[in-house]
C-alpha cells in the first residue's frame, strides 16, 4: 500500500453517554475511515461501520452535515441528528479526522445522538394553532410576576396582542422517546414595561401544551439591567450587499478618539455617494463579495427595534475627514471599529478563523441604541450584528469595553460553531466561552499581565467613576465553586442561570490561562469549542471537551494535570450535582414537567410530573405532606398534559391541556371516577378546590380574562365574571364558601380595578377594597378569616406589597410594604389558617442567590408590628409554586440542585444569614 499501512484500531477511551447508547466521547483512537468523495462523506460512513460502538442504524440518513472545518490537516465534521426526516433539538454528533497519505483517519468523535427515540411523527397541532399557544404561553411567563391582566384598556385595542409568532416546524425533543413539537418563535415587547420579547417555544405537535420555553436574548448583562435584557434574533432583512465578483473602495487609515483618551488609527472608506468617509473596514475580510467590517450610526434608534431588524434608513458612521471626531466618540462608534478590529485580528492570527462563521461573513456594529429613549446599559449579539448601548451618567457607551465587544462578537462563533443552546448549562456555558474570549483578546492587547488582579475582571472599563473592581459585571477570578454556588433556576430566570452560573465555568478556563499560559490555554478552549462541543453539553461534557482537546494539541503531563485541576477546584466534576445540600424534606425528585404549580390541602399534596423515561405526557399525583404511604395516581394517561392541581385534602383537581382546548378534571382522593367539570379554550394557572367548589381563572379570545366557580355536584351550573371587553377578572382563590378575585371593568367611560369577595352560597359580590387609579393587582388568597392579596401602586419602583384584611374589609393593612427597608417584590401566595406564604424577590440588580425567587412567611406572633416574617427555606437556588397545607407547612418547587424537586418544610428556618 502506498505510504505503508493505517495503523490498527485501538481501543482508546470512551465516556458513555446519558440515556444513550451512543458514547459520549471517544478519544485515543486511530481508525480508518472508509473511502469517500468528501469528509462528511466519510465519517458517516465510519460511524456507520461502527455500530457496535455508535449504534447509529443509518447514518446516511439519520445524520445530516452541518459543516466541516478544515485546518493542519485535520478535519472535524459535525452531524446534525433527524429523526425520520425531522431534527432532533440539540442532537448533534461530530467526527474528527485527519487525513494521512491521502486517506482519512478517525482520531475521535464526541457528542449527542439519541438512540431511544421513538415518538410519532404525525403532529395533531397545526402551525396557526401552535401560534396561539406560544403566545399565550409568553403572555403568561412575562406576566407571572408583573400583574398584566389588564393591559390595553384604550377603546380599540382591547384585543391587540403586543406579540406575535413565526413557526420553524416540527423538531423532536429529546426527552425519553422524544416529544414531537413544533418550533416557535414569539417577539414583540412586553405588556407590561414595552421591553423588547424573544422567546423560543416548542409546543406539543399532539396536544398543544407549551412543553419548552427559554429566551433567544444573548447580552453581556451590565450591572444595572435585568436577566432578560433586549432581546436577540434573527434579522428579517439583512444588509443589502452585492454576491457579484466586486471591487471594493480603497482602504484609508483614518483615526478617532477612544473613550479611555487614547488616539487610534481606523480603516476607513470614502463613499462618495455620501461625500464622506464612513467606518467600513475592506482591509481585514477579503473575500469575492462586498463583506466588510463597518460601524453603524444608531443614534435614535430603539434598541427593541433592531432585535431581528435593519431599519432601512441606517448607515454607516460618517465623517468630512478620515479624523473621525466627538460625535464618533461619544456614541462609543470609534470604541466599537476599532475594538471589532482587534477581535477579529485576535481570531485570524491566534486561530485562523476568517471572522465569525470562518467563512468570511461581514462584521456589523450599531451604536448608540437607547432602551425606547430611556439610555440603554447593555449590548447584545443578534446572531447577525452586535448592538451596543448608549450608556448613562455613570456607564460609557458599551462599546468602550474591549472585553464587552469581544463577548458579544464571540457568541457569533459559538453560533457558528458548537451553537450551545442557550439556556441552562450549556446557556451558562455559552456565556462563560463568550466571557473567556472577551477577557482574553482585552488582556492581549492592552498587555495585562495574567496575575493582575484584576486581569479576570469584564466590563471594568465601562464607568466613569467607579473603580475598575465596582464596575466589573463579573470576575473570572471569583473564586466560585460549583457546590457552594450553584444557582438552580428554571428557564424563566436568566434562561436557567445563563449569566448566574456562568463564572463557575469561566473561572475554570481562567485558572488554566493562568496556570498552563495565555497561547496554550486559548488553544485548548478553541479547540473544545470548535471540534468538541455540541449544543446541549453541560458543565460535566464541557469539562470532558477541555480535558479531551488539550490531549489532542500534546499538552505536557504537567500542564494537563493543571487543566483537571482547574475544574477539580471549581468543582466540576462527574456527578457534581450530588453535593449541593439543602434543608428540606424530598416528596418527589425531579418532577420533569414545565410551567405547572403545586396544590396542597389538609395532609396532602398533589403535583404534576413526567416519568423518568419521558414515556408519558405530564400526569397528576398526590401524595401525603408527610411523606408516608403511597403516591396516588389521579389522571388518565390519555396523551394530554395534566398540570396545576390544587387539593383540599379530600378531592384533586386539575387542567388537562390537549389539541381542542383544556378541561377542568376532578377526583377524590379516596378513589373513584374521574370527572369533567368544564371545557374551553384556554386558561390560567389559577385553581382552586374547597368542599363541592371548583374555582378557575379562564381566558376567552384575545386574551380576555375571566373568573368561573361551580359545584362539584352541578358542575354543569357555573358562574362566570369577566372575560369581556371592558370587563376582566383574575387571580380567583378560595376558601370556606368564598371566592376572593380581581376585577376590572369599566363604569361611565372609567376603568375601575378592586378586589372582591364572593359568598358562594348566597351570590353576595362585597368590594374589599377599590385600587387608586394605576395601582396593578395581583394574586389573591383566603382563609376562614382573612383576605390577602398583592398590589403594586407605585409604578416602576420594583416593589410589590402583600396585604391583609378582615373578610369584610376591615382591618386593612399591609404585612409586606411596597417601601420602606423591607419592601420586597412579591409575585405569588398561599395561605393556610396560620400563615401566609410568598413567593419574592429582594431589590438587589445583582445576580446572585439572595435576589433570586425565595419564600418568605409571615405569621401572626412575634414582632412590634403583630407579624413575624421569616424565610421558609435557605436552599441555594429558585424556590417557586408554594402551596400553603395545614399549619405553617409549606409545599413547593425546589430548583436548588439544577432540577425541580417537590420539597417541604414544616416551620420557617429562620433568618438565612
Amino acid at each position: 500500500m502506498p505510504g505503508g499501512p493505517v495503523p490498527p484500531p485501538s481501543p482508546g477511551e470512551l465516556i458513555p453517554g446519558q440515556k444513550t447508547a451512543t458514547p459520549a466521547l471517544v478519544e485515543g483512537i486511530r481508525e480508518q475511515a472508509p473511502a469517500a468523495r468528501n469528509a462528511a462523506g466519510a465519517a458517516r460512513a465510519y460511524l456507520a461501520a461502527k455500530q457496535d460502538r455508535y449504534r447509529i442504524a443509518d447514518p446516511g440518513r439519520d445524520l445530516e452535515p452541518v459543516g466541516t472545518v478544515t485546518a493542519d490537516g485535520q478535519e472535524t465534521v459535525r452531524l446534525r441528528q433527524k429523526y425520520h426526516g425531522i431534527p432532533v433539538l440539540g442532537g448533534q454528533y461530530v467526527v474528527r479526522m485527519e487525513k494521512q497519505d491521502g486517506r482519512r483517519v478517525v482520531t475521535g468523535t464526541s457528542g449527542k445522538y439519541f438512540t431511544g427515540l421513538r415518538t410519532g411523527t404525525t403532529a395533531e397541532v397545526d402551525d396557526a394553532l401552535a401560534v396561539e399557544r406560544a403566545i399565550d404561553a409568553v403572555l403568561a411567563r412575562l406576566g407571572a410576576e408583573k400583574f398584566t391582566a389588564y393591559e390595553g384598556d384604550e377603546e380599540g385595542k382591547e384585543n391587540a396582542t403586543p406579540l406575535t409568532g413565526t413557526s420553524h416546524g416540527l423538531v423532536v425533543l429529546p426527552t425519553g422517546p422524544g416529544v414531537l413539537a413544533r418550533h416557535v418563535t414569539v417577539r414583540g415587547a412586553d405588556p407590561a414595561r414595552g421591553e423588547p420579547v424573544l422567546r423560543e417555544v416548542y409546543i406539543d405537535a399532539q396536544a398543544g401544551y407549551p412543553v419548552l420555553q427559554y429566551s433567544g436574548i444573548r447580552t453581556f448583562g451590565a450591572p444595572g439591567t435585568t436577566a432578560e435584557g433586549i432581546a436577540a434574533g434573527r434579522l428579517t432583512q439583512e444588509p443589502a450587499k452585492s454576491t457579484e465578483l466586486v471591487e471594493p473602495a480603497p482602504d484609508e487609515t483614518g483615526s478617532g478618539l477612544k473613550l479611555d483618551g487614547r488616539t487610534v488609527e481606523l480603516q476607513v472608506t470614502h463613499d462618495d455617494a455620501r461625500a464622506a468617509y464612513v467606518l467600513r473596514d475592506h482591509s481585514r475580510i477579503q473575500n469575492d463579495t462586498e463583506d466588510v467590517l463597518a460601524t453603524w450610526d444608531a443614534r435614535g434608534k430603539w434598541a427593541g427595534d433592531l432585535v431581528g431588524n435593519w431599519p432601512a434608513d441606517l448607515q454607516e458612521f460618517s465623517s468630512p475627514t478620515p479624523a473621525f471626531g466627538a460625535e464618533a466618540t461619544e456614541a462609543g462608534a470609534v470604541d466599537a471599529h476599532w475594538a471589532a478590529g482587534q477581535v477579529y485580528d485576535y481570531y485570524k492570527n491566534k486561530h485562523g478563523r476568517d471572522s465569525l462563521d470562518g467563512r468570511g461573513m461581514s462584521i456589523d456594529s450599531l451604536v448608540g441604541t437607547t432602551n425606547y429613549g430611556q439610555p440603554y446599559v447593555n449590548a447584545f449579539w443578534d446572531g447577525q450584528k452586535m448592538v451596543y448601548g448608549n450608556g448613562d451618567d455613570e456607564y460609557r457607551p458599551l462599546a468602550a469595553g474591549l472585553d464587552v465587544v469581544g463577548h458579544e462578537m464571540t457568541h457569533g462563533v459559538v453560533d457558528h460553531s458548537a451553537d450551545l443552546v442557550y439556556a441552562g448549562q450549556s446557556g451558562a456555558m455559552n456565556e462563560a466561552i463568550a466571557d473567556y474570549f472577551g477577557n482574553a483578546i482585552e488582556t492581549d492587547v492592552h498587555g495585562i499581565p495574567m496575575d493582575d488582579p484584576d486581569s479576570g475582571l469584564l466590563g471594568e472599563a465601562l464607568c466613569r467613576t467607579r473603580t475598575p473592581r465596582e464596575c466589573a459585571a463579573r470576575d473570572l477570578n471569583d473564586g466560585r465553586t460549583t457546590a457552594k454556588s450553584f444557582l438552580g433556576v428554571g428557564f424563566g430566570t436568566d434562561s436557567g442561570g445563563v449569566h448566574l452560573n456562568s463564572t463557575i465555568f469561566s473561572g475554570a478556563l481562567w485558572d488554566i490561562r493562568e496556570d498552563v499560559g495565555p497561547t496554550l490555554a486559548d488553544k485548548i478552549v478553541y479547540k473544545a469549542l470548535t471540534e468538541y462541543l455540541t449544543p446541549l453539553d453541560g458543565f460535566t461534557q464541557g469539562r470532558d471537551a477541555v480535558i479531551a482537546a488539550a490531549k489532542a494539541l500534546g499538552t505536557g503531563a504537567k500542564d494537563l494535570t493543571a487543566v483537571q485541576r482547574a475544574f477539580n477546584a471549581h468543582g466540576i466534576v462527574p456527578n457534581w450535582e450530588l453535593a449541593l445540600g439543602v434543608d428540606s424534606d424530598l416528596l418527589i425528585e425531579r418532577v420533569n414537567t414545565y410551567d405547572s404549580q403545586l396544590g396542597a390541602g389538609g395532609d396532602w399534596w398533589a403535583a404534576s410530573t413526567s416519568n423518568e423515561a419521558g414515556s408519558e405526557a405530564y400526569s397528576v399525583w398526590a401524595g401525603r405532606t408527610d411523606g408516608t404511604g403511597q403516591l396516588k395516581l389521579m389522571s388518565p394517561n390519555d396523551g394530554r398534559y395534566h398540570v396545576n392541581p390544587a387539593t383540599d385534602g379530600k378531592t384533586v383537581v386539575w387542567q388537562a391541556h390537549g389539541a381542542s382546548g383544556v378541561d377542568i378534571l376532578a377526583r377524590p382522593l379516596a378513589g373513584g371516577p374521574v370527572k369533567t367539570l368544564w371545557h374551553g379554550r384556554s386558561v390560567g394557572s389559577a385553581l382552586d378546590v374547597d368542599g363541592d367548589v371548583v374555582a378557575f381563572a379562564y381566558n376567552n379570545y384575545g386574551g380576555r380574562a375571566g373568573v368561573a366557580y361551580l359545584s362539584l355536584k352541578d358542575p354543569a351550573n357555573v358562574v362566570t365574571i369577566g372575560g369581556g371587553t371592558y370587563h376582566r377578572a383574575t387571580f380567583p382563590s378560595l376558601s370556606h364558601g368564598k371566592v376572593v378575585y380581581q376585577d376590572r371593568q369599566r363604569v361611565s367611560a372609567v376603568y375601575e380595578t378592586t378586589t372582591r369577595v364572593i359568598d358562594v352560597a348566597t351570590g353576595e359580590d362585597k368590594v374589599i377594597q377599590q385600587a387608586a387609579p394605576g395601582a396593578s393587582l395581583g394574586p389573591t388568597a383566603v382563609t376562614g378569616d382573612h383576605v390577602y392579596w398583592l398590589l403594586d401602586e407605585i409604578d416602576q419602583n420594583g416593589m410589590t406589597a402583600l396585604r391583609r384584611s378582615g373578610l369584610d374589609g376591615s382591618g386593612m393593612t399591609d404585612l409586606s410594604p411596597e417601601t420602606g427597608p423591607k419592601a420586597l417584590h412579591v409575585f405569588d401566595l398561599t395561605a393556610s389558617e396560620e400563615a401566609v406564604t410568598v413567593g419574592a424577590r429582594t431589590p438587589d440588580p445583582a445576580f446572585r442567590n439572595e435576589s433570586l425567587a425565595k419564600l418568605w412567611q409571615f405569621s401572626p406572633e412575634g414582632e412590634d408590628d403583630g407579624v413575624r416574617r421569616s424565610r421558609v427555606s435557605c436552599n441555594r437556588g429558585e424556590q417557586l409554586s408554594a402551596a400553603a397545607a395545614s399549619g405553617t407547612q409549606v409545599v413547593w418547587l425546589d430548583a436548588t440542585t439544577g432540577i425541580s424537586n417537590v420539597v417541604t418544610r414544616t416551620r420557617p428556618s429562620g433568618t438565612c444569614d
